[in-house]
């Protein structure tokens, strides 16, 4: 199970509805920032998260509407004595800037907190055993972007008509076939896997994509996503003004989400310049299952 809560949805310039972007996912125990952009720690008072541990921060890009509140949020962390190790995953010209705006502030390797610099290639980035977190790079204005997968592994479980059937007793037999290994049971039988559990089930994936000014070569990452969470800066009136900033219009989105059967599709990072019924609109004429994120939303996938 994955938890969102969405800590801030504008674009570039914030409004006082949406704060700059940010994103904090729950699952497994861990919590975790995809990208902090300014007042993100007071969002995550204001949201009820709180400022408890912060495991990881995935940054999409080093554009400073997405990292300006790491200075902050190092700096109430450390006066409160935060002990854990954090990791920061961005690309490495994004790490790079990060680093450097943390050594103007405190001098070299001296953040208030301890924290660890993980550069993204393509690929997997955490193999977490209840979760997996891959990362695939995004065009957008020739930075060093990256999108993010997150999934649950299906799992299969015993079925119990199966083990009375076949005299399976309680305990570590049992233990072995969930685990997928064969038991040799009283009589010398030999047992299975296959034979008592039943269809995968429960397998969950959330793609999140931050600023892209195209979906061109995506389509294998996000495929059969339950959950994409992706901008929608511009409306398709503005089409050309999206291409010239690096941006997708809410179109754009739809159409993607439609394309790569995608459940549910949610849009973020969006302008002030427009309505959310207007971006609503226009995207749900193409995918109809969409909604449009604000500032405190929690969706569980």
């Amino acid at each position: 199970m994955f938890a969102l809560t969405f800590l801030g949805t504008s674009a570039s310039v914030p409004s006082g509805e949406r704060n700059h972007p940010a994103l904090l996912l729950e699952v497994a125990g861990q919590r975790m920032l995809i990208d902090c952009g300014e007042g993100t720690q007071r969002q995550l008072l204001r949201s009820g998260a709180g400022l408890r541990r912060i495991d990881r921060i995935l940054l999409t890009h080093g554009h400073l509407d997405h990292v300006l509140g790491i200075p902050g949020l190092f700096s109430t962390l450390g006066l409160r004595q935060a002990s854990e190790m954090m990791t920061m995953h961005g690309g490495p010209g994004t790490l790079d800037l990060v680093i450097r705006m943390l050594a103007g502030l405190w001098g070299e390797g001296r953040a208030p907190i301890s924290v660890q610099f993980a550069p993204l290639s393509e690929g997997q980035v955490v193999n977490a055993g209840d979760f997996n977190i891959d990362c695939f790079p995004v065009r957008h204005r020739g930075t060093d972007s990256f999108g993010f997968v997150f999934q649950n592994p299906a799992r299969r479980h015993l079925l119990a008509d199966r083990l009375a059937a076949l005299g399976v007793p309680d305990g570590p037999l049992r233990g072995e076939l969930a685990a997928g290994r064969p038991i040799t049971v009283e009589g010398g039988r030999t047992i299975d896997p296959e034979d008592v559990l039943g269809p995968p089930s429960g397998g969950r994936k959330l793609v999140v994509i931050g600023d892209t000014e195209t979906t061109e070569g995506l389509s294998k990452y996000v495929v059969n996503a339950d959950l994409l969470v992706i901008e929608a800066t511009f409306l398709d009136r503005d089409a050309s003004t999206a291409r010239d900033y690096g941006h997708l219009t809410a179109a754009e989105a739809a159409r993607f989400a439609a394309a790569n059967n995608v459940q549910q599709l949610v849009l973020t990072h969006l302008s002030g310049r427009y309505e959310d019924d207007e971006i609503l609109a226009e995207a749900a004429m193409i995918f109809p299952n969409v909604r449009i994120a604000a500032d405190f939303d929690r969706i569980v996938v």
